[in-house]
């Protein structure tokens, strides 16, 4: 235990905290991520998550070790996602995220588009419901495989 104490890296808060990809992509398309007009860009648009933030941790940016900014160009060119868009643009008063069925018999969806929606937890979190929806009666047979494993 003592071993493990000494060996462990220091323990930081972490917020991972974003806007909707909805901003007009030709802002953002014909820049250089290196430039500096790209970089007074980013932190033009970071800066309303910042005040945010600042509402509920007044000295946040003061406390801050790393900060990683994604933009449109960001999720183009890391998620590969057309005009670095992600999830579907849905007004709350409209709608929600739909579920994995889909009205092709067999067909199913996961991911960002889909309910829950955005985010790491959110995109496994659909990814079960996809599973789950194959069929209700595979869940025992699953958890039964899984137990079986994890005593063998």
């Amino acid at each position: 235990r003592e071993l493990q104490r000494k060996s462990s890296a220091p323990c930081y808060p972490f917020s991972k905290s974003y806007t909707p990809a909805t901003e007009d992509f030709a802002r953002w398309e014909n820049l250089d991520r290196k430039s500096e007009e790209y970089k007074d860009l980013k932190e033009e648009r970071s800066s309303y998550l910042w005040k945010v933030l600042e509402k509920i941790i007044p000295d946040i940016k003061s406390r801050k070790t790393v900060v990683q900014v994604g933009t449109p160009l960001t999720h183009q060119r890391f998620l590969r996602r057309y005009q670095g868009s992600y999830g579907p643009a849905i007004r709350a008063d409209e709608g929600s995220f739909p579920f994995p069925l889909t009205p092709v018999n067999g067909l199913l969806v996961c991911g960002d588009s889909c309910f829950p929606g955005i985010g790491i937890p959110a995109v496994a979190g659909s990814g079960i419901l996809a599973a789950n929806s194959v069929s209700f009666d595979s869940l025992k047979p699953q958890l039964e495989l899984l137990e079986k494993l994890t005593t063998a």
